[in-house]
């Protein structure tokens, strides 16, 4: 996207305490960290070739809404070569206001079901409908506000027709290049229900886990949390007991399975404890190809944990199982990828705190999971790469998220999983708004600040974007509705065209927004940062509030400016209509702020437009298009205050009359066929 004891091997010891921080030099990026190759390498493995959505119906939701789950435990039987599973699933849960008479969860309908146990008695009745939706009548009714205990066990199959919303939630391959059958699962965002027995519900995350896995004596397990231990069985069999005491989300409990060998370094984060980062690879090969990568994993922990906050399961681990996965998916504590590179890593890692310690409360809210990982690619760069490299990976997030007008980072149709996981949109348009409110504040303290509140309020938990929205209104001091309006819930993006003047000790900029879909959003208000260079090539940069689509402005300024760069440090996701150009007409009052209006007629015109309220000597008019370029110019003489538009194409236009003395006046008016 994407041990308390460990019993570990003698070479996992030996591998060691690297800090990568401090051992691994400076990153030069591979064309894949800035290509964005990473989003979509996550996004892929979510929308393979989804026919349908695979989510229980909505009267079936209701049913499980009547109950919070609080604990599962899976304790399956596995094969790295075939997706064949079976066992016991428990489910530990408390009723809500109203006695519980049956118990409603979800399981693949070509799963047999083989018992339901409801403390303790079992349940008969059962109903399925749909392709997962199981009812079970309890023998004895649960009361109200009262926990439980079920047991469901089941066995069969996983399906292999991509019918799900992802593919295959549990898949069997081998790996190419090293030969390696690997079983593993992926749930994303609808399919546990594909391999196991849950309640697919984003609001309701498990207190805890326990994960036990039985297969073959050569294989090894890679799952949530901790391992416990690994239980000897007959028949050359072991059974990799793992556990969890976080709060997890349905679609990030997970299973990956083969004869792995295991290669463990260890993060040092300031404040925290030594954080042992388990990975499983398939072979020493792979090892071999893949050790200075997964090195690059300590430094990224310290780094991502003084930003944001604590890894939030520092207290278990962080790791990785290989699978031919065709990208990654943040499993909490142990990632799936099927290789390492750097900004792969770095995305499936920032996941552990934004989507696995919080997670998006509704699919339409994925960008806080999708568009903050991306970000950690970037701070990433920033961290361990050069200024460059970070600035072209975000060169490319603002071409990805501007190669099409419209697309609004909400998702108003979560059936779509295509949608859910658009690279464009929840991947490089979502980090492109979260770098966009890093500008917002103009303070880093107070950035970092927010992420870190974000953390430690709905930690365990799941929040939506107007969550987020409060704690940057609560550091901003102001209402920002308008920026989640434009940038959350809107679409498209502005684009900006500047002319500028210098006379008389002033510089007067007038800057013209555009925007790509204007019928959803016809305005986008923010500030935008202007970079003025002069004779001696020093620089200046000031800030321009764009709070109306033409806005003019007049800054003190002697020194010779010889060109003007529109947000040259890459804040705003926005076009640039060119290079700004020097245009004479330019000339702004240094008394008011706001240029007096000229009353015009008739408005739309077509070979004239009438000044109504035109007085005094003759004036120079100027008129530029939406896209600020200058079209016409003509003199106004005071006898007969006509401009002749006859020349112009239809489509709006801005008209400023500049008299002699230095003042202006303007009005806005559409020329018609």
């Amino acid at each position: 996207m994407r041990l308390s004891t460990f019993l570990l091997t003698l070479a996992g010891l030996l591998a060691g305490s690297l800090s990568a921080t401090a051992q691994l030099p400076t990153y030069r990026p591979l064309a894949t960290d800035l290509d964005g190759s990473a989003a979509e390498a996550c996004a892929r493995v979510h929308t393979g070739a989804a026919a349908r959505p695979a989510y229980a119906s909505l009267s079936h939701r209701q049913k499980m809404a009547s109950y919070d789950v609080k604990y599962y435990k899976l304790d399956i039987r596995l094969s790295n070569t075939s997706r064949n599973v079976g066992g016991t699933v428990t489910i530990k849960a408390r009723t809500g206001s109203q006695p519980l008479d049956s118990l409603a969860f979800e399981l693949f309908s070509t799963f047999a079901i083989e018992s339901v146990v409801v403390d303790g008695q079992a349940s008969a009745g059962l109903v399925r409908k749909g392709q997962g939706d199981v009812t079970v009548g309890l023998a004895r009714p649960v009361a109200a506000n009262t926990f439980f205990e079920a047991r469901i066990t089941y066995n069969g199959t996983a399906p292999n027709s991509n019918a799900g919303a992802i593919g295959n939630a549990l898949n069997t391959r081998i790996a190419p290049t090293y030969n390696v059958s690997t079983t593993w699962s992926l749930s994303e965002p609808y399919n546990a229900y594909e391999w196991w027995p849950c309640k697919q519900v984003l609001a309701d995350k498990a207190d805890s886990t326990d994960v036990w896995v039985t297969t073959a004596a050569t294989n090894k397990v890679g799952s949530n949390g901790v391992l416990e231990r690994i239980t000897s069985l007959p028949g050359n069999e072991v059974r990799y007991e793992w556990k969890s005491r976080h709060p997890i989300a349905y679609y990030l409990v997970s299973v990956a399975v083969a004869p792995y060998i295991e290669y463990v370094n260890y993060a040092n984060p300031a404040g925290g404890p030594r954080i042992p980062i388990v990975n499983y690879v398939y072979n020493q090969a792979a090892l071999n190809f893949y050790r200075t990568e997964l090195d690059r994993t300590p430094g990224f922990i310290e780094s991502f944990s003084a930003q944001v906050g604590l890894y939030p399961f520092a207290n278990e681990k962080y790791g990785h199982s290989m699978a031919p996965i065709g990208g990654g998916m943040e499993h909490q504590t142990m990632t799936t990828q099927d290789g390492f590179n750097f900004t792969l890593t770095a995305h499936e890692l920032f996941h552990q705190w934004f989507g696995d310690n919080v997670t998006c409360g509704a699919w339409e809210d994925i960008w806080l999971n999708e568009g903050f990982a991306s970000y950690g690619e970037y701070l990433a760069l920033n961290a361990f790469s050069t200024p460059a490299s970070a600035r072209s990976w975000l060169n490319q997030a603002h071409s990805s998220a501007m190669s099409q007008p419209g697309g609004s980072i909400f998702v108003s149709d979560t059936s779509n999983v295509g949608r859910i996981f658009s690279s464009r949109l929840s991947y490089k348009k979502g980090a492109s708004v979260v770098h966009m409110l890093r500008y917002l504040l103009n303070d880093d303290t107070k950035f970092f600040r927010v992420l870190r509140t974000f953390q430690s309020t709905y930690g365990g938990r799941t929040a939506r974007t107007r969550d987020l929205q409060r704690l940057f209104e609560a550091e901003a001091g102001r209402s920002l509705q308008y920026f989640f309006d434009q940038w959350f819930r809107g679409e498209g993006y502005p684009t900006f065209a500047l002319r500028w003047n210098q006379t008389g000790g002033q510089v007067y900029l007038q800057s013209t927004q555009t925007v790509s879909m204007p019928t959803v959003t016809p305005f986008f208000q923010t500030d935008i940062d202007y970079r003025l260079t002069f004779a001696d090539n020093s620089t200046r940069t000031i800030r321009f509030a764009q709070t109306q689509p033409v806005r003019t402005l007049a800054v003190a300024e002697s020194r010779a400016v010889i060109s003007i760069e529109i947000d040259p440090d890459q804040w705003l996701l926005n076009n640039t209509a060119g290079p700004a150009v020097r245009d004479e007409g330019v000339v702004t009052s240094t008394q008011s702020a706001h240029t007096p209006q000229l009353s015009v007629y008739p408005n739309p015109c077509r070979d004239q437009l009438r000044l109504a309220d035109f007085g005094g000597p003759s004036a120079q008019a100027v008129v530029t298009d939406a896209a600020g370029r200058v079209v016409l110019r003509q003199t106004v003489p005071a006898a007969r205050p006509v401009l002749q538009t006859s020349t112009l194409r239809p489509g709006l236009y801005y008209l400023r009359l500049l008299s002699p003395d230095g003042s202006a006046s303007r009005a806005r008016f559409v020329k018609e066929n």
